[in-house]
């Protein structure tokens, strides 16, 4: 088995950095009264800035796979072309569409001739899927390069045309046509761009950094849907897919609006992030003390005392010195967050031969966690 590193690494933010109170603007007011929930929701996540895929308009600037596109291209000099990459694994939750995968369209913009691909579902942890499938594809001997991307475009799926439909359906019925909170929630919460990391299976570059080991952890089989778009939920807990409604309801119901249970989220992702992590520290018998800089992706700064606080109940308690973030500049990216998080620590100056980076992402959806376990070479 071959060893594995990350050589090179890149991000792309579309357009300026939009403060707290641009937000709205560019997405839009629903209903012509600005949101109730904006100022809540944005008070305890303490993002201040984050970046949108429209312009001051709120016209489109780039698809996903164009944001993808631009990271990867970034990773690239004469030392290393896009058509020196052998596989590319691109994981994302706001596809452009739900076929062709979304790697394929990143693809058709690099234009690189022939080349294997992958394409990861799902929210957060999609990211770190397609980090993983390169990692396996060189450990393994199969490739001596990958090319790994996480990305998002949510700011389309939140803008207030989405919900137009809805809200008239409610006004026709006499009901007051008020945006629920679970759909209003994340309109608040979620940014676009893309990182990318270049895998190789030599310490090439400045700061190689070597993969020592990825886990990954699903307690779907004891929680239901938490995050959900394309569906919607019933008093069962089971999703309804768009595809069992009649088309008209797709926009009564904003069906392909994204979708937070608040109360499950709050009762389950700090406690099963934890659980899993402990898991995965003692499979690999790391100790707390052995690790340098530890890069949680936190959707919100309202869940970092906490989580810190459910580390210390369970001995694995990783001091806050240690703890590196970019939320409140760049806002949560998804799939993307954990890779422009680690560019920014690569770009920072501030790593040595010998540290230890402990990469952590939860994902909502269904409560999924992954981590990776890195070496400054």
């Amino acid at each position: 088995m071959k060893d594995v590193y990350i050589t090179r690494t890149s991000k792309f933010l579309p357009n300026d950095p939009v403060d707290n109170e641009e937000m709205e603007e560019r997405l839009g007011i629903v209903n012509g009264k600005t949101s109730k929930a904006r100022r809540v929701v944005l008070r305890n996540n303490q993002i201040k800035t984050r970046y949108y895929a429209l312009n001051d308009k709120g016209e489109i600037t780039h698809n996903n796979a164009q944001l993808t596109k631009e990271a990867i291209q970034l990773l690239c000099d004469e030392g290393f072309t896009v058509e020196n990459i052998q596989l590319l694994s691109c994981g994302t939750g706001s596809p452009d569409q739900i076929l062709p995968s979304h790697a394929a369209m990143v693809h058709g913009f690099l234009k690189n001739g022939n080349l294997e691909i992958n394409s990861p579902s799902g929210a957060c942890c999609s990211g770190m899927n397609a980090l993983k499938y390169g990692y396996l594809a060189i450990k393994s001997g199969q490739n001596t390069n990958a090319v790994c991307t996480g990305s998002e475009r949510a700011s389309s799926w939140m803008k207030s045309n989405i919900f137009e439909n809805e809200i008239e359906h409610l006004k026709k019925l006499e009901e007051t046509p008020i945006l629920a909170f679970n759909k209003d929630f994340l309109r608040w919460m979620l940014s676009d761009g893309a990182g990318a990391f270049l895998l190789e299976d030599q310490p090439n570059g400045d700061i190689p950094l070597k993969i020592e080991w990825m886990e990954g952890y699903s307690y779907a089989g004891e929680i239901e849907a938490c995050m959900y778009a394309g569906g919607d939920k019933l008093d069962t807990g089971l999703l309804k897919s768009w595809s069992e409604y009649p088309s008209e309801q797709w926009a009564q119901k904003s069906l392909f609006a994204i979708k937070q249970d608040v109360k499950l989220l709050a009762e389950n992702i700090l406690v099963k992030g934890v659980d899993s992590l402990k898991k995965t520290l003692e499979k690999h018998n790391v100790k707390p003390e052995d690790i340098t800089y530890y890069l949680p992706h936190i959707s919100s700064y309202y869940f970092k005392e906490n989580l810190y606080q459910e580390m210390k109940n369970n001995d694995i308690e990783i001091p806050w010195e240690n703890w590196f973030m970019n939320l409140k500049k760049v806002g949560n990216i998804g799939a993307a967050s954990i890779y422009i998080m680690l560019e920014e620590l690569v770009t920072s100056g501030n790593l040595k031969k010998g540290d230890k980076i402990l990469l952590s992402v939860p994902e909502s959806a269904r409560f999924s966690y992954t981590y990776a376990y890195l070496t400054v070479c």
